[in-house]
């Protein structure tokens, strides 16, 4: 059995911009403050969440300095570091571990799309680079392909890869990944709207969107279950549910950047091709957030 990275909800924070498109590092330092403050379980930079796409890798490590910095050890800091060139990938690695990174989140190969047997060489060549463990992250909706079960099965093998954070929105595909590997893969939902069952099929929490602007409460939610409060847990899944898919009424992270933009923990900037939320989806936004916060004013 392998010791779990973290137990709950990993908070897969935005990446903070001025207005002209460079990080905001004091406005980041508010949103790991935040973060702290309200019982996050793990803090995940560099995340599609992060727009890790349009990051420069010196940024990307400024990021990760930072955060580690800030952080002091108080949760876990993991570390994107995923490419669809595994070499790129095994670099920055690399650069994560030396960093001090807690572990890895890797995404499968984007664009060239790997057979199973790439994937299982791929993410082979990075677990052996390093020696902190690796969260694979598998979202076919982004990527192209999926982890299959069985290829899950062989993965979990290595010793440093350790669980994965699972945007495959089938319960079925989730529950053979389950069966298969059981306590040789940790298990995280990478959707917010199906944290709880796959916490039921022995999952360990979420890498969370919603988790930027409501930490405490995804914290909450996995807590209730995990303390067997599962009534608890199901209440909080049902009534988050709207705020939830409203982070996805456009394509993230611009409906939560947004949203963190109306909480005051950053700007409203995003680098092209992410462009700021329209005004008619933007006022219903306000308007679900004013729902949920007492003292949000609309």
């Amino acid at each position: 059995m392998k010791n779990a990275i973290f137990k709950g909800s990993g908070a897969a924070i935005v990446t903070p911009m001025d207005e002209h498109g460079n990080l905001d590092l004091k406005a980041t330092e508010k949103l790991l403050k935040f973060q702290l403050e309200h019982g996050t379980d793990a803090i995940i930079v560099n995340g599609t969440t992060g727009e890790s796409s349009t990051l420069e890798e010196k940024e990307k490590l400024e990021l990760l300095e930072l955060t580690i910095h800030y952080v002091n050890h108080r949760v876990p800091v993991i570390m994107g570091t995923g490419s669809n060139n595994t070499l790129h990938a095994v670099r920055m690695s690399r650069k994560a571990q030396a960093l001090g990174a807690s572990g890895l989140l890797v995404v499968t190969p984007y664009y060239n799309k790997a057979s199973q047997q790439g994937l299982i060489e791929h993410y082979n060549t990075i677990a052996d680079s390093v020696n902190i463990p690796i969260i694979i992250y598998n979202v076919p909706t982004r990527t192209g392909i999926n982890v299959e079960p069985e290829t899950y099965k062989t993965l979990s093998e290595h010793p440093n890869i350790q669980a994965t954070k699972e945007a495959n929105a089938s319960i079925t595909h989730v529950s053979k990944v389950a069966a298969l590997c059981g306590s040789r893969l940790d298990i995280y939902s990478g959707n917010d709207d199906l944290t709880l069952p796959i916490m039921a099929l022995g999952g360990k929490g979420v890498i969370s969107v919603l988790a930027n602007i409501m930490p405490f409460e995804m914290h909450l939610l996995c807590q209730h279950f995990f303390d067997g409060e599962i009534e608890k847990s199901k209440d909080m899944q049902l009534e988050l549910l709207k705020i939830m898919n409203a982070m996805f009424m456009e394509v993230n992270p611009i409906p939560v950047k947004t949203a963190a933009s109306m909480l005051g923990l950053c700007g409203e900037n995003f680098r092209l091709p992410m462009t700021k939320l329209d005004p008619d989806k933007k006022k219903k936004l306000r308007e679900i957030m004013a729902s949920y916060f007492v003292q949000f004013e609309t």
